[in-house]
């Protein structure tokens, strides 16, 4: 992966849902010296337990500041995140799941945008990734440099020249690889979350798409994955 340049103090938004993936992220940031601040938006998702672990992080990091933005995203529907849909349990498909939310990085680096603007930070990270992911259409290459693009035509900033980075640095990385950064960050597992369906008890149900894919990971890495599962 290639290495962040250093940011000797200089503001960032991350976009911290509270997943492995935007944990990783936010320790990468931290890690290059960018003074963060994090955004974690509280669509009314069904697996609501990701806010938490998003506090979590940010608090374990230290952020400069975390804004918990209410957007309640279950009056469109559409998603099984989002509405009364059964979330999968049958495996990783080769079709965009029913767990896409439509839309959803476009809307929430938008309002990263926002912040990023009004905060006068031009450095924005996500932590999208293009290879081990259930096939949304918003985690791909293209979307990130598209979505650049629309950042400088939609922006006072970006009307008088200051352009905003986009940083994925894990856009090109499997989950083995992700799991090892994590360790390597010394950021524990557990204080993360992935799972779409946890169950009652408050345990990963380990057989939604995320949690396969989150598992398979860490297996693959060689890693224990600290995270509680009910199967």
């Amino acid at each position: 992966m290639p290495e962040l340049e250093k940011a000797e103090g200089r503001p960032a938004v991350v976009l911290l849902s509270g997943g492995l993936d935007s944990m990783v992220v936010a320790g990468l940031a931290r890690e290059a010296g960018y003074a963060v601040n994090a955004l974690t938006i509280d669509y009314n998702q069904r697996h609501r337990r990701e806010l938490d672990a998003a506090r979590a992080i940010a608090a374990h990091l230290e952020v400069a500041r975390q804004v918990v933005l209410p957007l309640d995203l279950r009056q469109f529907g559409g998603s099984a995140l989002t509405d009364d849909i059964a979330v999968p349990k049958d495996g990783v498909g080769s079709e965009i799941p029913v767990t896409y939310v439509p839309a959803r990085n476009l809307v929430f680096l938008s309002l990263t945008l926002a912040w990023a603007e009004a905060l006068g930070a031009r450095d924005i990270f996500i932590g999208v990734n293009a290879l081990d992911y259930s096939g949304y259409p918003d985690c791909r290459p293209e979307f990130i440099q598209g979505f650049a693009r629309l950042a400088e035509l939609a922006t006072k900033a970006g009307d008088e020249g200051e352009a905003f980075q986009i940083h994925a640095p894990l856009q090109f990385l499997g989950k083995a690889e992700i799991a090892a950064e994590a360790a390597r960050l010394n950021l524990d597992p557990a204080m993360s979350w992935s799972c779409y369906d946890p169950t009652p008890e408050g345990l990963a149900c380990g057989q939604c798409d995320s949690c396969r894919l989150r598992r398979a990971g860490f297996a693959d890495a060689g890693l224990t994955d600290s995270t509680l599962y009910a199967a």
